[in-house]
This record gives C-alpha cells, structure tokens and sequence, in this order.
C-alpha cells in the first residue's frame, strides 16, 4: 500500500487523505475536506472544508475548489480551472447554504475552465480549455466556448482526446453501427420529374411496426435532446428536414450518426442511451416508436443504464 506523501511546504489540515495521494509544495487543504486515495494535489491548489474528491483525482496547479464541490472517482482537474458556488456572490454577504456542483467519474475539466455553481459534469465528459460552464453537461460530450456548447463526443477508447468516429454511408440497406444491434438504414428513393419521394416498408425493410411517431422541430441549436434510454420501447429516427446528430451508447462502444436527409434512418433497440444534438434550425425528427407512451420504460440516470447493461450480454 502506498504511503501518503505531504509536502513540506504543503498546509494540510484534513486528516482524511487516501493511500497514495500526494499534496504538494503550497496546498492548503482545510480540516473538513476528504481527499481519496491515489489523487495528485499539485502545487498551489485550496481545498475547503465542504469538499469531497474521490480516487486517483488529479487536480492541476493553481486551482481553488470550494465547498459544495464532489469530484467522483478518476477525474483530472486542469491548471487554473476556475470553480464557483454562489451564483449572486457579495462581499460580506454569505449565502445560507452553497449551491452544490457534482463532477462524475471520469471526467476532464480543461485549463482555465470556469464551472458556474448547480452544475453537472457527466461521466467521462470532457471540458475544454478556457471554456465556461453555465448549464449542466451530459455523459461523454466534449463542450467548448463561452458559454460552452456540445462540440461532439469522446469515443469509446482508453484515449478520450479520440473524437468519436461519425457513422456514414451512401450504400442502400442496413449498416450495423457496433453499438448493440443498432443500425443505419439507407431507404429507397424513387424520382421523376414529379419530384423525390422516399419509402420504407416496417417489418420487411424497417425493423418492427410502430404503434407510435412524434415530431421534434424548433429546438435551438444548443439544446440536447434525448440523454435516455428505453427497457423495451424500440426507435426509428427519420430527420425529414434539416439536419441533427444522434448518438447511441450501449454501456461498451458509442457511435454517432448525422441524420441530414428524409432518406436515412437510425434504428435504436431498446437498452441504447440516445442523445440528439446539434440540430440546425429548420429541423423536423421524426420518431415511431414500438411501443405506447411509458413513463416506466424510461432509464434517465446514466449510471443506472450502466448499470443495467453491464448485466446483460452484449446484443448483436
């Protein structure tokens, strides 16, 4: 077991430090503050008293984490990332409690980030550098800017500086998409003078008869829709106007799909967790749905869907 390691010239005041964490020259770490195990806590940095930090966190020089943050396991904090948890600060005034933020497991927060109180950073997701957090951020999704927008998603390697790999093709039929037994549908066209018209037969071409459509359209292009998954409720996306991104995450592999013309389609089996993003202003998706309305059928934790999956075996 490793010993912990607290420099000299490092303030220490918790007694709660993990096996294996390392506080170095000019930390001040306050009496309440728990600190986990393995965590690197560089030179420079203020921890207060209402903190929590988990396992094997890295947290950069420079950085003030203050009360009311909890960082999960396995996160890496950047230099100079900037936390906040009064969102009407005044000298002298005190807030009769802070508004709490959570960073999930395995997240990146980027250098010079500023993350504004009451928010979210979900499992694995990664903030640039110099971005500004106003609002919550989904599993996964890499944000940049002020205020800090979906710029895509990690992919589903050990290294999440890999973008994730956009599925496209042009060739008729179904293209299996590695994520369970998601798929991308290329439907037939048929053209004349009259026009375009596209067609796709449920059960003969298309993977099971709707019992359900609705609509998305007039969702700003920040907006994220989705972030969920169903028990037994399978999908079929159309975007027949304008254009957005899907993504789809079985709890192993995560691939993403540009719906831009009403001749693609995506198939989303139930267990998929699927985000939509990125739409572009004149937007029409068009979803059936397998099944009838089912607040029931719905997962929206993430780690619940994890969960979930990590119990059942991969689907083909």
């Amino acid at each position: 077991m490793n010993q912990t390691f607290i420099h000299p010239q490092a303030l220490c005041e918790s007694q709660a430090i993990g096996d294996g964490t390392r506080v170095w020259a000019f930390a001040h770490v306050l009496p309440g503050a728990r600190i986990g195990r393995d965590c690197n806590i560089c030179d420079g940095v203020f921890v207060e008293n209402d903190v929590v930090l988990g396992n094997r966190v890295t947290v950069k020089c420079g950085v003030q984490i203050w009360n009311g943050i909890t960082v999960e396991d396995d996160v890496f904090i950047g230099p100079n990332a900037t936390f906040t948890n009064d969102p009407m600060p005044r000298s002298k005034a005190y807030p009769k409690a802070v508004t709490r933020t959570l960073i999930r497991s395995g997240a990146s927060i980027g250098a010079n980030s500023t993350i504004l109180p009451g928010v979210e950073i979900g499992t694995g997701a990664m903030v640039g550098a110099g971005a500004v957090v106003t609002r919550s951020v989904p599993p996964n999704a890499i944000v940049i800017g002020n205020p800090a927008r979906i710029n895509g998603y990690v992919a589903d390697t050990e290294d999440p500086s890999i973008p994730l790999r956009v599925a496209d093709t042009r060739a008729p039929g179904r293209t299996g998409l590695g994520v369970g037994a998601a798929g991308l549908h290329e439907l037939r066209i048929a053209k004349d003078l009259r026009g375009e018209l596209s067609v796709g037969e449920f059960e003969r071409e298309l993977p099971f008869t709707p019992v359900r459509y609705f609509l998305v359209f007039n969702v700003p292009s920040q907006e994220v829709r989705g972030e969920h998954a169903h028990r037994l409720c399978e999908q079929f996306l159309i975007c027949v106007r304008g254009s957005c991104r899907v993504l789809l995450d079985d709890g192993r592999n995560r691939r993403e799909v540009i719906l831009d013309r009403p001749s693609r389609g995506v198939h989303m089996p139930a267990m998929i967790w699927g985000t939509q993003y990125r739409y572009s202003p004149d937007a029409v998706l068009l979803v059936f749905a397998s099944h009838y309305y089912d607040p029931q059928d719905y997962i929206r934790s993430y780690d619940e869907f994890q969960q979930l999956v990590s119990r059942e075996p991969v689907r083909a």
